[in-house]
């Protein structure tokens, strides 16, 4: 299954929110301009938190695509299987998380540090990378992996994504960038959501 809404270069990732909260977040981002929302699973019931995004995207499927991060084991993309989940990201190089979710018809974003990470990655069925911490390994870091990998398997910048480095990493090679803790805290307000969101997209437009 191929996500071309990825390509809209920025995941929002709604590490802490809870079921309450999400919808009117998630309707914040969307309206900004982002395609890809990212719950992690050791959010406060996450699963209840994608289920109804899943649900209330649901007319909007082929445009905002909702997903799980920070799962780490094959029970958990089963679980995921039943809320209409379509990505899945990795904290790590989980060969047999990867395999389990591209059987159920992921679109699976591995994440990786090391070049043999990567390289089993790929191998286990992984549809593109998830660098972290990119901010701790660098630009440089970015372009040196980029000379060896395939050039077809798309790498996402995670962790210390700011307005003030992201486009240095797009330049380097990646395809996108998660955002984190720069675009949402646990417990932040609506208003907070937009205007972090909007500074994100304007930078890119």
């Amino acid at each position: 299954m191929k996500l071309n809404y990825l390509d809209s270069s920025l995941v929002a990732i709604l590490r802490g929110i809870t079921p309450k909260e999400s919808i009117a977040h998630a309707d914040i981002l969307y309206s900004a301009g982002f395609r890809a929302i990212e719950v992690p699973l050791n959010s406060p019931k996450a699963l209840t938190s994608i289920r109804q995004l899943c649900q209330h995207f649901q007319a909007k499927a082929d445009s905002c695509v909702i997903g799980a991060g920070t799962v780490t084991d094959s029970k958990e993309v089963e679980d995921l299987a039943t809320t209409g989940a379509k990505l899945i990201v990795t904290p790590n190089t989980d060969v047999t998380v990867i395999s389990k979710a591209k059987a159920l018809g992921f679109y699976v974003i591995a994440g990786f540090m090391t070049t043999s990470e990567a390289f089993a990655a790929i191998k286990a069925g992984a549809d593109a990378l998830k660098l972290f911490p990119a901010h701790v390994l660098g630009v440089a870091y970015v372009k040196a992996l980029k000379s060896i990998l395939p050039p077809m398997i798309p790498i996402w910048a995670v962790g210390g994504m700011q307005v003030d480095n992201i486009k240095k990493f797009l330049a380097a090679g990646c395809s996108g960038v998660g955002l984190g803790t720069s675009l949402y805290r646990a417990g932040q307000t609506i208003k907070q959501t937009q205007d972090r969101a909007h500074a994100f997209v304007h930078l890119l437009r």
